[in-house]
């Protein structure tokens, strides 16, 4: 069993088990899945400023801290006890090209070349971690909540804002990959 555990699940049990989660939580409390929103609970709570952004009641949402919480611990556990110690697999095409840029350990789940403190201080490094990074939580927060939300919980909801939402960041995934990603490897 635990090493059924370990390797990938198959999309087609993955994907139902997450989208089970919407009609759970709409059945359990009429909550909505998201797990940007933690981070207005977290400044809420932990923030007593007079800011109307936080002012509300975070206490009725405390849910998601712990749901959030249970995604850190989990992530952690399996991290820990159930790694594959084996190389990830990855497309041989997609090697040969990131090999081009000189990428080729594969030994962790984001390649070591890219993500550590020492490229940090690189311009590619500092690209693909801070502005990357800000450029996320900016979108997340200018598209009203982040991609778990609304392509899981909000397309389940039948919401054109979530629609709209989702095909963004569908369109500007597929533009990073093929377009941006390339010219900010090659730096």
């Amino acid at each position: 069993m635990l090493e059924i555990i370990k390797e990938p699940w198959p999309w087609y049990v993955a994907g139902p088990l997450i989208g089970l989660t919407v009609p759970a939580l709409l059945i359990l409390g009429n909550k909505s899945f998201g797990i940007s929103s933690s981070l207005r609970h977290i400044c809420a709570a932990c923030i007593p400023a007079n800011i109307g952004f936080f002012k509300y009641d975070w206490k009725k949402e405390v849910w998601n801290l712990f749901f959030v919480f249970g995604i850190f611990l989990g992530g952690m556990i399996a991290a820990q006890f159930l790694m594959n110690s084996q190389e990830i697999t990855v497309n041989q095409n997609l090697k040969t090209e990131l090999a081009t840029y000189g990428i080729t350990d594969y030994s962790n789940l984001v390649p070591t070349q890219l993500m550590n403190f020492t490229s940090l201080f690189t311009i590619r490094g500092f690209i693909m971690m801070v502005v990357g990074g800000f450029l996320v939580g900016f979108g997340t927060r200018y598209a009203g909540g982040c991609t778990s939300g609304h392509a899981i919980m909000g397309l389940s909801n039948l919401q054109w804002a979530s629609l709209v939402a989702t095909i963004c960041f569908m369109a500007g995934g597929f533009l990073m990959a093929n377009v941006i990603l390339p010219i900010i490897l090659s730096l």
